[in-house]
């Protein structure tokens, strides 16, 4: 349900492509490394890998490319994972507008 709230979110912003969309954190690596997104979007809490160790391994592969971690546990992630992982955190609670912000200021868009 959220994947979908934020495709169709973004969809409706006329400066976004939804690219891909995955299933689980190994299908996200794969999806990624392959079609090469100016930003990738994922979950915390996903089967096989999570996002934590899938943004591991995609920052290591695309180290330009931001990332952004969703999650309703923001407040339980160490700063330490976070910083570490090279990733910036949005939580589920918030409203969707602020993930707009999140992405213009990773992606420097004025």
């Amino acid at each position: 349900m959220i994947r979908r709230l934020i495709r169709n979110f973004l969809e409706s912003k006329p400066s976004y492509e939804v690219c891909g969309e995955a299933v689980d954190g190994v299908d996200a690596v794969e999806k990624a490394t392959e079609l090469k997104p100016d930003l990738i979007i994922l979950d915390l809490s996903m089967p096989r890998m999570n996002g934590l160790e899938a943004a591991r391994l995609l920052k290591s592969r695309m180290k330009e490319v931001p990332v952004i971690l969703c999650t309703n546990y923001a407040d339980a992630l160490r700063h330490s994972d976070i910083e570490d992982a090279g990733v910036s955190v949005f939580s589920k609670t918030a409203p969707i507008e602020g993930l707009a912000t999140k992405i213009e200021s990773l992606l420097h868009v004025v």
